[in-house]
């Protein structure tokens, strides 16, 4: 990757983060809305992955760097040296795009079950281990989510 593109990604993403938070402290001070400042976050959230997708691939088309054809007999480690770089960063970000996306969802879910947990407890404490397994339902979600990462990252 050229190191122009690397600079000019690194001012993008500071600034889109600078002014996101910016204008999120801003709207907080002013009393407003906190359901603007989730949406500006959320939008600088998908202009920085736009960003940095469109990158990644350009400057993985820009290589062009294509593996030469190899001999049949040809041992691991050889195999794993002529494959292509786009598809190990594609695999990276999948196994990315698994675990966050899976946290974000168990977050969600322990958002929802813990208070309800909690209020089950103190109304009937013998609730408790029946309150307690939606709470662990929710985290197994994100669990889930790294096993499928671990599952991609070795067949890299």
């Amino acid at each position: 990757m050229n190191t122009s593109v690397i600079i000019s990604l690194l001012v993008v993403a500071t600034a889109v983060i600078f002014v996101s938070a910016f204008l999120t402290i801003k709207r907080r001070i002013e009393g407003k809305s906190a359901k603007r400042a989730f949406r500006i976050n959320l939008a600088a959230f998908a202009v920085m992955a736009v960003a940095i997708s469109v990158f990644t691939i350009t400057s993985f088309a820009a290589n062009g760097d294509e593996p030469a054809p190899a001999p049949q007999t040809q041992t691991e480690a050889e195999q794993e040296e002529n494959s292509s770089g786009s598809s190990h960063g594609i695999g990276l970000l999948a196994a990315g795009l698994a675990t966050g996306l899976a946290g974000i969802g168990g977050g969600i879910a322990v958002a929802a079950g813990a208070p309800s947990a909690i209020s089950a407890t103190s109304e009937n404490p013998k609730a408790f281990g029946k309150a307690i397994i939606f709470v662990a339902l929710g985290e197994s979600i994100a669990l889930y989510g790294v096993v499928i990462s671990i599952l991609i990252l070795s067949n890299l």
